[in-house]
């Protein structure tokens, strides 16, 4: 006790600050942090994006394979009733101005791949369907099949 209170003020105050080495590190130490929150941030955000796209093209999708299913017949097998090419529009802020991403597809119906009696009352309905991701390409693919005595003659 006796001896800190004989210390000039002006050594305590020089015992009290930090040096330039210390704040260096510290500082080293807090952008690092600050660095990999930023990235971790970011990092979350585009993986939300690509969710929210993949979701969106998910629906695409099974609403085109969906539509056609409750198509007859004759008109499956109709040249040009089908359009083999489409796209849609996806704003997440719901805008209408045609921002956002854009989805091309294709659809195409087949013969079925099936070596059986009945596969000339088959077609399988392949839909592709691509978008951009940032400077991403992305791209989604589903097959079905579709038969001559199926959804559709139970509806109508």
């Amino acid at each position: 006790m006796k001896i800190k209170q004989s210390m000039s003020s002006r050594f305590r105050r020089s015992l009290a600050a930090f040096s330039l080495i210390e704040v260096t590190v510290g500082m080293g130490v807090m952008g690092t942090v600050v660095g990999a929150l930023l990235t971790g941030i970011t990092g979350g955000f585009f993986t939300m994006r690509m969710a929210r796209e993949n979701l969106r093209a998910t629906q695409i999708i099974l609403e085109k394979v969906e539509t056609i299913r409750l198509y007859s017949w004759d008109q499956i097998n109709q040249p040009g009733f089908i359009p083999p090419d489409f796209f849609a529009s996806y704003d997440p802020n719901g805008g209408t101005n045609g921002q956002g991403l854009i989805y091309t597809g294709s659809l195409t119906i087949t013969n079925a791949p099936i070596a059986s009696s009945y596969s000339s009352d088959m077609r399988m309905v392949t839909v592709r369907l691509n978008w951009k991701t940032g400077s991403i390409d992305r791209s989604r693919e589903f097959s079905s099949y579709i038969s001559r005595y199926g959804l559709q003659d139970y509806i109508y």
